[in-house]
């Protein structure tokens, strides 16, 4: 039997292959919760998200005078991950109605919401306003006169404007997001007449600046260029710099440490408008990504051209490969290792519905338990019903007990929205 053993850091923290062979995460047997649980689904080891979550807050309060960090939700909107984060201190930020409600449910505080969107509706304002938001980040100068009428008589709401710097980091074109051409944010040119609308407005308050220059970033140095180009700007108490912190999705890519992340943003904001400012920071992938993974059922092995293994999800559970050619990793749950050159393929009618391109798996066969880590942001929170596919469960895991946070959808659920049937 193999000795256990602690896995690549791709895998959430204190995953172990157990003295039987077989995968565990949060001390949970893999095989297990497939059987209790049912594939696809994804399983979250709660103590890797915590220990992000401190791993974030002591590097900010080993650097910053001020600061504040921020779970972006659209990464994992999920009201089990959000309790878990506002236990741990966390602020939230939110990108539409439907965020704001599932962040409120979590029970974050709302003075330390942020709601964003390059679109807001008059009704998501208003749905802020009243559940009593701290701060309305402004995306674009239409937003000025519409929020300052919502706020109304009587009231001043603390907003920040979004400013697109001209960096962008390396990463692909869809989800980067500092560049001038970019639908969100305003260029430095139009975010000086925003400051000045905004200063004029009667029911507004300018606390500062927020730019984000995109996601899924393992380059240090354009976060520090981002900051240096929104100088021109003026002097601010508050500096929130988006998120944009990568992730490594397979053993061979390795991530910056939160620790240079965290200094390379705070220094930039020292050096460039002094000490005493407000430092916000939003990570989203950076929080929960590495925290869950995903299980299936391989359901067929074909050999052609090439040998696809077809397992029970695919662009339903993870839409990531298909959206920007993710690259991911996978693992026979208890036959760790290669030895066969496989495309492991999801069960949708569509060809470009493949997981992982020239995977490696061990012998894989029907019926196996199949592994693919890093899922925890943009799996859940891009899930769809697509072929009519009910979306997985959230599991929870720690300490060797597992426990269900979101159910699977069942068939009626998909006549739920239904007016006639």
């Amino acid at each position: 039997m193999p000795a256990v053993q602690q896995l690549s850091p791709v895998y959430p923290l204190g995953s172990t292959i157990n003295e039987r062979g077989v995968l565990e995460i949060g001390g949970c047997d893999t095989l297990e919760l497939a059987r209790e649980f049912g594939t696809p689904a994804y399983v979250v080891a709660e103590d890797d998200i915590r220990a992000r979550a401190r791993a974030f807050v002591e590097a900010f309060r080993g650097r910053a005078d001020a600061f504040d960090v921020l779970f972006a939700s659209k990464a994992f909107p999920c009201t089990a991950v959000y309790r878990l984060l506002a236990e741990e201190g966390i602020g939230c930020d939110v990108a539409s109605g439907g965020e704001l409600a599932l962040a409120l449910g979590g029970g974050f505080d709302p003075a330390r919401i942020y709601l964003h969107g390059n679109a807001k509706s008059d009704a998501e304002i208003e749905q802020a306003l009243a559940a009593g938001v701290g701060h309305i980040v402004i995306d674009n100068v239409d937003e000025i006169d519409r929020l300052d009428r919502l706020v109304g008589e009587g009231r001043r709401q603390a907003v920040l404007i979004r400013v697109t710097p001209g960096v962008r980091g390396v990463t692909h074109d869809a989800i980067s997001t500092g560049q001038i051409d970019s639908k969100f944010g305003l260029s430095i040119e139009d975010a000086r007449g925003a400051i000045e609308r905004v200063g004029a407005a009667g029911h507004l308050e300018l606390a500062g600046l927020h730019l984000h220059i995109g996601s899924q970033i393992l380059e240090l140095e354009p976060f520090r260029r981002a900051v240096e180009a929104i100088a021109p700007l003026g002097d601010f108490p508050v500096y929130n710099l988006g998120g944009g912190l990568g992730v490594a999705y397979t053993a061979d890519r390795e991530a910056p440490r939160i620790n240079d992340y965290v200094a390379t943003k705070v220094d930039a904001v020292r050096d460039v408008f002094g000490p005493g400012k407000t430092v916000v920071d939003e990570p989203g992938r950076a929080l929960v990504a590495n925290s869950c993974v995903t299980l299936y059922t391989v359901q067929s092995v074909k050999r052609n051209v090439s040998t696809w293994v077809a397992v029970d999800g695919g662009m339903s559970d993870n839409l990531r490969p298909m959206l920007y050619g993710a690259r991911y990793e996978a693992q026979v749950v208890d036959r760790f290792g290669g030895g066969t050159r496989c495309h492991l393929t999801g069960k949708h009618c569509e060809s470009g519905d493949v997981i992982v391109r020239d995977a490696d798996l061990a012998d894989p066969r029907v019926g196996d338990v199949v592994v693919t880590p890093v899922t925890g942001a943009y799996g859940h929170a891009m899930a769809n019903n697509y072929n009519g596919v009910p979306r997985p469960p959230i599991v929870f895991a720690k300490d060797g007990d597992a426990r269900l946070v979101v159910r699977r959808e069942s068939y009626d659920d998909l006549f739920a929205r239904d007016v006639e049937r």
